[in-house]
Parts: C-alpha cells; sequence; structure tokens
C-alpha cells in the first residue's frame, strides 16, 4: 500500500495532517539509491507538457510505483516517472506527472513528492501547467508567468500538527514565486521572442470544469487563469524554504459569453503545440541561473 501513500496523512503511523518525516527519508533513499547527485532543480511537468521530459539527459528514471508513499499518475498524459539527470547545465530531478485533489489524494498526499525533491538537496522547484484563460485579451497557446495565485480548493497541504523541522507554522505568502526567477523568465522571453503573458493563477477542485457563471465570479475576483493543480506544490515548496518558478500554458478559453465545450484531447493538443516554447524558456532560465 506504499503506492498510496500510506506513511502520509491519514496512516496509523503518521501524525494527522503531517508528512512523516520518516517517510519523506525513505524516500529520498530509495531515488538516492539510483541517482546519488544532489540535484540543484525540481520540475513538475503537467498535463500534456510530458514530452519537456525528452530534453532531460535523464542519469535515471525511477517509476513512482518504484518510491516508498508516491502516489500514483491517473490521469491521462501523466507518465508517472522521475528522472533525474542534467538540464540546461544544471542537475535536476523532474517529475513526469503530477497529481490532483480530483483524483481522491489528500493535498499532503499530493505535495509529498515536493517534501522529497527538497530532501534530496533541490532548493529551487520550477512548477508548469495546463490551464484555462480567464483574460479575454489573451490566446489558447499563451504561455503565462505565474506572478500570483488564488486558492479555492478549499483546503491546505499544511493543516494539521507543523513539524518545525520542514517548515514554519504560519510560512509568508506575500511573494511565493521568486521575483528575481520571474524576472529572469521574462529576458529569456525577451531574447528568445516567447510570448510569455504574466498573471494571476487560480486553484479549483475540478475535476469538472466551470459554469458561465464561475468563469464570471473568477475573473471579477483577480484571476486570468483557472486549474486544478500548482497551488499545493507551491504551498509545501515555500513552507520548505524553496525558490519558485510557475509556468502556465493556457490551452483553452474559459470567456462566459463566448464559451465552447473543452475537451481533453483538445487541451492536450493545444499544450503541445505550445510545449517547445516552454521547453525552450526553461531550458533557457536553467542555463542563466
Amino acid at each position: 500500500m506504499t503506492a498510496l501513500g500510506t506513511d502520509l496523512v491519514g496512516s496509523p503511523n503518521a501524525a494527522p495532517g503531517v508528512h512523516s518525516s520518516d517517510a519523506i527519508e525513505r524516500a529520498a533513499a530509495a531515488i538516492r539509491a539510483r541517482f546519488d547527485m544532489r540535484p540543484d532543480v525540481a520540475i513538475i511537468l503537467g498535463t500534456g507538457l510530458g514530452k519537456l521530459a525528452v530534453e532531460v539527459d535523464a542519469h535515471a528514471v525511477v517509476d513512482y510505483a518504484d518510491i516508498p508513499g508516491f502516489p500514483l499518475s491517473t490521469v491521462e498524459s501523466h507518465s508517472g516517472r522521475l528522472l533525474c539527470g542534467t538540464l540546461g547545465g544544471k542537475t535536476v530531478v523532474a517529475m513526469q506527472g503530477r497529481f490532483h485533489r480530483y483524483e481522491g489524494y489528500t493535498l499532503q498526499q499530493v505535495t509529498f513528492p515536493v517534501r522529497v525533491m527538497r530532501a534530496l538537496g533541490a532548493e529551487t522547484l520550477i512548477v508548469s501547467n495546463a490551464c484555462g484563460g480567464l483574460n479575454p485579451l489573451w490566446s489558447a497557446g499563451d504561455l503565462m508567468l505565474i506572478a500570483d495565485h488564488i486558492n479555492l480548493l478549499g483546503d491546505s497541504p499544511l493543516i494539521g500538527p507543523n513539524d518545525d523541522r520542514l517548515g514554519p507554522r504560519f510560512p509568508d505568502l506575500s511573494a511565493p514565486y521568486d521575483s528575481a526567477l520571474r524576472a529572469l523568465a521574462r529576458r529569456v522571453a525577451a531574447d528568445d521572442k516567447i510570448t510569455l503573458r504574466e498573471g494571476v493563477y487560480v486553484a479549483v477542485a475540478g475535476p469538472n470544469l466551470e459554469t458561465r457563471a464561475e468563469y464570471r465570479f473568477l475573473r471579477a475576483i483577480g484571476a486570468d487563469v483557472v486549474g486544478m493543480s500548482t497551488v499545493p506544490e507551491v504551498i509545501v515548496a515555500i513552507h520548505a524554504g524553496m525558490r519558485v518558478l510557475g509556468l502556465s500554458i493556457i490551452t483553452d478559453m474559459c470567456l462566459p459569453d463566448a464559451l465552447e465545450p473543452a475537451t481533453v484531447e483538445r487541451i492536450i493538443a493545444v499544450a503541445n503545440r505550445a510545449e517547445p516554447s516552454l521547453t525552450q524558456l526553461v531550458r533557457g532560465v536553467l542555463e542563466r541561473m
């Protein structure tokens, strides 16, 4: 049952609401047995973005099923492998597939891999996702640099007793997305002539897409894009003292007065078309870090 995270929240062996330090270390040890280099950067590849993984010069590929405590990916286009190697001259660990609350996992399970990648030594997290566009001035296929986020998941991965070894009880999220990394991403995009929007990501639970009224509400509260991931991982990364860079591919437009039905196939197709630009951007950021 370790693949479903029996050492995590809800386990009889762990305090409610807390990632077990022992579970984190067991998972990290399993990865170190296959890859003994200390990573500079952790990368999370979202829906339709798994092909960025081919850019990683992988020294080791570890299936999630072989890492104690890791959940298993159940979503189309999420391969469920940890790639350990180099990209852009940096040592990286890259998740080819992530987890979501709508799969039935707790947010502690969803974010457990971030704890493990931090334990391996990664001090920076680059997180990517596919999302719906709410800003009427943007288009499907655009890349967006996440400047801030809104958490509408109704939950936090930090709920429960706090382990001070992992991070502070009340982490500050006044600037969760590192300003220096964002400035670097903007420079890389400008130099490489990549259109890069910048705005606010709102996380909702899913898995259903939103109604027209909900899209109006999300836009009214200040969101530029909407998705079902990213925010829990970022919260845990900040709790753990990591720097964070967030990047989104807008795969469909969620404009309530011009709304068209969306399909997973169409979303993934748009993400795949935009992926070369994202790959170029991530590589450029890593090379200049």
